[in-house]
């Protein structure tokens, strides 16, 4: 559905390739700019975005992870490629996990990161020969191979990605019709190797063409939960913040994997645009329903993509209604919540402004010590690594 902001954004953007012969490097080779359209727009697939989610310090009630988790299922995209896990992880600090299959079999999955994306097409597709090369990249171990090892991929613990292009095409929008050509990176925050991790999930995200990266956090909050949930859109990128109406974020202090990966990404050329929902700090245990609607929506808004919610905005009402009791039977929380609402319906009159806004963010950040309030430790997120 196209916003009014959507249709005067859309009036600015071009339907053809650019004229300039920039070169770009794309899968292992140099395309020029005018090959990189023709390979990323033919069959009117669009633009092929990745949307990346970690688990762990940037993920408050596990909202943005489940949020990608949401679009690699509704959307049908499969694993395309994961990282060795015993490369990146303290596996003391980030645990396996054993679950009881459908089968009844118990198998133990192992924290990584994996790159969704839509299935290759068949040979007799349209589009076939546009799909990339990938196989020289590794491939994510089979059920079978896993129990013979005695470990098992995690299908919800995917990676990151990325696409390198020289400057010359960050004018290009992050801007795509459709899902067709959306992937998907899932996995847990590394405990070493940090670079090392980002680069070989950029290498990935090369090798599929990817366009551009959006990135996906959430951040305990003095938010209402009785209010729609805020969003917060930023980018590094200069092109992009115009084109998008983006604040450049302020905020100095500890970061976690998603501003290395938007850092080393924009490096290579890769424009980067970041979405951080705010979560209510005293409901802040998973899951998140409503955080994971207000991240979905803000993609549909800034990217014109139509994702299928499934039951989504049902579990967030009914979430609501939940907080709703539980406050009810509590004087104190009753009484702290229409605080909250006081201070945020101040903020959203028409007097306050977006760097209003954007500045309330970064206080908290700096005064709590991160996305999750470190410094708070009651305020804290369950399950976080």
């Amino acid at each position: 559905m196209w916003t009014g902001r959507s249709r005067r954004r859309a009036a600015r953007r071009s339907s053809t390739c650019p004229n300039t012969r920039a070169s770009a490097y794309c899968g292992g080779g140099l395309l020029t700019v005018e090959e990189r359209c023709s390979v990323t727009t033919s069959s009117g697939q669009g633009r092929r975005l990745l949307v990346c989610a970690f688990e762990g310090w940037n993920d408050a009630g596990e909202a943005a992870s489940d949020t990608g988790r949401l679009l690699a299922q509704h959307l049908g995209l499969t694993a395309r490629m994961s990282v060795d896990p015993e490369l990146y992880f303290d596996y003391q600090f980030t645990r396996p996990i054993i679950r009881t299959g459908e089968s009844g079999v118990r198998r133990v999955e192992w924290p990584g990161a994996t790159l969704f994306g839509p299935a290759p097409p068949s040979p007799g597709e349209d589009g076939a020969s546009v799909d990339p090369d990938i196989s020289h990249l590794p491939a994510p171990p089979s059920p079978g191979e896993d129990e013979k090892n005695g470990r098992a991929d995690c299908k919800e613990c995917p990676a990151p990605p990325s696409l390198g292009e020289d400057n010359s095409d960050r004018d290009h929008q992050l801007r795509s019709d459709n899902t067709r050509q959306l992937h998907v990176l899932l996995g847990a925050e590394p405990a070493r190797s940090w670079r090392a991790f980002v680069e070989e999930l950029l290498d990935a995200a090369a090798a599929v063409q990817i366009d551009g990266i959006i990135l996906l956090g959430a951040m305990l909050a003095d938010a209402p939960h009785t209010r729609p949930l805020t969003v917060l859109a930023s980018s590094e990128n200069a092109t992009q913040r115009e084109i998008f109406g983006l604040e450049r974020s302020t905020y100095e202090g500890p970061v976690g994997i998603l501003s290395v990966l938007a850092e080393h990404a924009e490096l290579r050329g890769i424009p980067t645009v970041s979405l951080w929902v705010a979560v209510p700090h005293y409901v802040h245990s998973a899951p998140s329903p409503k955080a994971m609607l207000a991240l979905v929506t803000k993609l549909e808004e800034l990217f014109d993509l139509t994702i299928p919610l499934g039951s989504l905005a049902t579990d967030a009402a009914a979430w609501e209604a939940g907080v709703d009791a539980a406050a009810s039977e509590d004087e104190d929380l009753a009484g702290y919540v229409a605080q909250l609402e006081r201070a945020r319906d101040a903020v959203d009159a028409p007097s306050a402004s977006g760097e209003a806004i954007a500045q309330e963010f970064e206080q908290y950040l700096r005064q709590h010590d991160g996305p999750e309030g470190r410094g708070s430790p009651d305020d804290r997120a369950d399950g976080r690594r």
